[in-house]
């Protein structure tokens, strides 16, 4: 759910903190955020082209991270409402027809005032079909009209045993298991986005366990991503001063990806 290094588009400005109004309240101020970036022409984010939007600001501390400075919002500059619409302008009509706008991260519920703003401008004013990237850790924030103008929910589960997700992640698996159900219960289309890590998350019992939850979800999970695991960000790991916990762990290898993908097959789960 973080941008690739070479595609980032505006980079990370001011740092600091805001305090953003609840998703649902009304403020005489529109709301305001942070971004680490955005990118233009996005083809893994969603249904067709996209523009996505990364804000900063994160509450699980991946291993395989690769934009660990998003954790924070000292990782982003400070926009306005208005500000984070303008930068969308010259790609509106393009997108209306091919594609539309994901909102991706860190995780957007870590600002749920000014994401939650956002996508209704985009999908309500603008028109434009929107995806959520996120892990879900945060959907207990926002109520369920926060996610109204959210017309499809790219969901990233880690792992599917609770003890490794915390060894990945520093969190709790259960949350984003809750999150998937009431996507459901929502009527949400969901992609699953599941990041294949050599001795980490490719037992076969593992990704099957993960397969059969998503079956027990039903139709509503139309497709999953499995992505292969790479290296790019460690070095924004050495520049945060801090060791990149994965070490010399190699990125898969053909015959794991086609593994990990014929397992999910096996449940009758679209795979991309």
């Amino acid at each position: 759910m973080t941008p690739e290094p070479s595609l980032i588009h505006t980079p990370a400005g001011r740092p600091g903190c805001v305090i953003v109004p609840p998703a649902g309240t009304d403020s005489d101020t529109a709301p305001v955020g942070f971004l680490h970036s955005v990118e233009t022409g996005a083809a893994g984010d969603g249904p067709g082209m996209r523009f996505v939007y990364f804000v900063a600001g994160c509450p699980l501390r991946c291993v395989y991270c690769h934009n660990p400075d998003t954790w924070t919002t000292k990782g982003g500059r400070r926009v306005d409402l208005d500000e984070a619409i303008a930068e969308i302008a010259p790609y509106r009509g393009f997108l209306r027809l091919a594609g539309g706008v994901t909102v991706s991260g860190g995780e957007p519920m870590s600002q749920p005032g000014f994401v939650g703003a956002l996508l209704r401008r985009l999908h309500d004013d603008l028109r434009l079909h929107t995806a959520l990237d996120t892990t879900g850790f945060l959907g207990r924030k926002v109520d369920d009209d926060w996610f109204d103008p959210v017309d499809l929910v790219m969901l990233d589960i880690k792992h599917s045993d609770p003890a490794v997700y915390k060894q990945i992640t520093g969190r709790e698996l259960g949350p984003t298991l809750d999150f998937a159900r009431r996507m459901v219960r929502l009527g949400k289309p969901l992609w699953i986005r599941y990041v294949l890590v050599p001795g980490l998350t490719d037992g076969e019992a593992d990704i099957a366990r993960l397969a059969d939850f998503l079956v027990e979800l039903g139709p509503l999970v139309q497709q999953v991503d499995v992505l292969p695991y790479h290296r790019l960000g460690e070095h924004k790991w050495a520049a945060l001063g801090r060791a990149y916990p994965l070490g010399d762990t190699p990125v898969p290898t053909a015959e794991q990806i086609a593994a990990a993908i014929a397992i999910f097959r096996s449940r009758g789960l679209t795979v991309r």
